[in-house]
């Protein structure tokens, strides 16, 4: 119950009811929060002491928010590993969860200097440029941009397109294994395009994650920057 005159703000004591609900199980992993509507009703506040009481949860990490569906009780993050062999489909396997990948954009844009150096390409030459969406048991974890030499695998972003798997892909155009030379982690803020296809706060950091892939004889194969959802997702560092 609200204690008005208690000398705990009610947004503050709204607050820590969430929170026990939370922690009791009243309110349970992944559960859609009531509406600001409901919410005001159940304390007898206005809307914007709910709205304050929620936000500071979700900065707690208790809720998070999900642009165009609502605010949601946080679940237990999902281990993805990252190891010498690195694969979304077969990582997400393991831990029996269901896993997809939609393809934003698929285009060819010419090597900068990084870039290049990266790929082992001549600066100007054409990269296959991939976007894409991953999502588990239907939620969009991250946000990749992914960069293949052209000249080496020609109908590589029709194969992805089919198979939808960078090991299916690379199989089809040659390479039948690949292995990770380095994975490079920073925590930063999204820009606009992340927070939108995430549908993540603006001020959340997510992981940023750059990771260069190489075929037997150490030639580079794949270069991709991947930003996840730091609130569902959790990077396992494996060694092998």
């Amino acid at each position: 119950m609200i204690e008005r005159g208690s000398g705990v703000a009610v947004w503050r004591q709204i607050e820590e009811t969430l929170a026990a609900d939370i922690a009791g199980g009243a309110l349970q992993a992944g559960q859609q929060l009531p509406t600001e509507l409901q919410l005001a009703d159940r304390f007898g506040v206005n809307r914007h002491t709910i709205r304050r009481a929620v936000a500071t949860l979700v900065e707690r990490g208790l809720l998070r928010v999900e642009q165009g569906r609502g605010t949601f009780v946080q679940d237990n993050a999902i281990d993805y590993a990252i190891s010498k062999r690195t694969r979304f489909t077969q990582n997400m396997a393991k831990q029996n969860l269901s896993s997809d990948v939609d393809i934003l954009n698929s285009d060819t844009v010419p090597a900068n200097a990084e870039l290049a150096e990266l790929l082992q390409v001549a600066v100007g030459d054409a990269l296959y440029r991939i976007k894409t969406l991953s999502r588990v048991e239907n939620r969009v974890v991250d946000y990749a941009t992914l960069f293949f030499p052209a000249a080496r695998f020609p109908g590589l972003p029709e194969a992805y397109l089919r198979h939808r798997s960078v090991t299916r892909a690379l199989a089809e155009c040659g390479v039948a294994d690949y292995t990770r030379r380095f994975t490079r982690v920073t925590a930063r803020l999204p820009d606009i395009e992340t927070v939108d296809y995430l549908g993540i706060p603006k001020n959340r950091p997510v992981l940023h994650v750059k990771s260069l892939n190489v075929d037997a004889a150490g030639a580079p194969v794949q270069y991709g920057i991947t930003c996840f959802n730091g609130d569902l997702v959790q990077l396992v560092m494996e060694q092998e």
